[in-house]
C-alpha cells in the first residue's frame, strides 16, 4: 500500500517499485481520482495490479471508509494479505492555523495521526515478511548542518496541544513541519513495539529533494525563492532529485530495509535518529492519545 505517490518522490519511488515487481499488488491511496492515478501508473511500469483507492488524509472519516475498503478487500479474497506500506504522503503550510475536516491543525494531523490511524486499522491484515516505511525529515535534528536554515527546531508539546491550530507565519509553521517529522519517528518507534513479529517498521529519510513541488500552496514569489534554494542546494551536491531520490527509496525497500524494526534510515543507510527522538515516554503518549484524537 502507497501514500502521497501523485508527485514528486512518491511517484518516482512507486513507478520503480513497481516495474521491478510488476506482478504484485498494489493499492494506492490518493485524493480524488485514485483510480486514474493506478491507472497511470500501471501503464508506466507494466504493473498489471494496481487498485486506486480515494483518500483524503485531511479527514479521519475517509481515513476510516479506504481502510475499511482495504480491509474488507483483504477478508474477501480481492487483495492479498498486506506485505508493505509506505506512507510518504506529507505536507507543509505558510501557517499554523490550516484545519483539517476535523477541525485539528492540517500539518501534524496529515503527517502523524492520519498515518498512525491507518496502520492502526490495517494492523491486523499485514503478513509476516512485511514492511512499514514512513517518511520522515532530518529537520527532526533541528540543526543548521541538517537544514540549513530552512526550517526551526521542532517543539514537542502533548499530541492534543500540536492538533490544535493556532496564530503563527511561516516560521511557527516551519517548527510545525519539523515537528511533526519528530512525531512520525515517534510513531515508528510505537509501531515496531506493536506490529506481528516479522513486520518490521522503519522511519526513512530522503534529505533535501529538489523539484517536489513541496510549496505548492506558498505564493509565487516565495515558490520561486524556495525552488532557487532548492536548485543551489543541488548543485552543491546537498539534495537530490525527486527521480533519484524515489529510486534510493525504492531500492532500499527492495533491498529489505537496514537495520532492526523500529530504526532511521538516511538515504539507504542504518543510522541514529536525533538524541530527542529516544522518548519512549513521548512514543506511548503519542500512540495514546493520538488514538483518543482519531476517535
Amino acid at each position: 500500500m502507497l501514500t502521497g505517490v501523485s508527485r514528486g518522490l512518491g511517484h518516482e519511488a512507486a513507478k520503480v517499485l513497481m516495474a521491478r515487481r510488476p506482478h504484485d499488488h498494489y493499492v494506492v491511496l490518493a485524493r480524488g481520482d485514485a483510480a486514474r492515478a493506478a491507472e497511470t501508473l500501471g501503464q508506466a511500469t507494466g504493473a498489471d495490479r494496481v487498485v486506486g483507492v480515494s483518500c483524503d488524509l485531511g479527514s479521519l472519516a475517509d481515513v476510516n471508509r479506504a481502510a475499511g475498503m482495504v480491509t474488507a478487500g483483504v477478508d474477501a479474497g480481492r487483495l492479498p494479505p498486506l506485505g508493505g506500506f509506505l506512507g510518504n504522503a506529507g505536507v507543509v503550510f505558510l501557517t499554523t492555523d490550516t484545519r483539517t475536516a476535523d477541525g485539528y491543525e492540517a500539518t501534524f494531523a496529515i503527517n502523524v495521526l492520519a498515518h498512525q490511524l491507518l496502520i492502526r486499522l490495517l494492523m491486523p491484515r499485514f503478513v509476516a515478511p512485511a514492511w512499514v516505511v514512513l517518511t520522515t525529515s532530518d529537520s527532526h535534528f533541528g540543526q543548521f548542518r541538517y537544514t540549513l536554515g530552512a526550517t526551526p527546531p521542532p517543539r514537542w508539546a502533548a499530541p492534543a496541544e500540536l492538533a490544535t491550530p493556532r496564530h503563527g507565519g511561516p516560521q511557527a509553521a516551519g517548527r510545525a513541519y519539523a515537528t511533526s517529522k519528530l512525531g512520525t519517528i515517534y510513531l515508528t518507534h510505537a509501531l515496531a513495539r506493536r506490529l506481528p513479529p516479522g513486520v518490521g517498521a522503519h522511519s526513512y529519510n530522503p534529505a533535501l529533494v529538489a523539484g517536489t513541488d513541496f510549496f505548492r500552496a506558498a505564493p509565487q514569489p516565495l515558490r520561486a525563492v524556495m525552488q532557487g534554494f532548492f536548485r543551489l542546494q543541488l548543485a552543491l551536491g546537498r539534495g537530490m532529485t525527486a527521480e533519484r531520490a524515489g529510486r534510493r527509496l525504492a531500492e532500499t525497500i527492495l533491498a529489505g530495509m537496514p537495520g532492526p524494526s523500529g530504526g532511521y534510515v538516511d538515504r539507504g543507510r542504518a543510522v541514529p535518529s536525533s538524541p530527542e527522538s529516544y522518548d519512549e515516554g513521548r512514543e506511548e503518549e503519542l500512540w495514546r492519545e493520538g488514538a483518543r484524537l482519531c476517535g
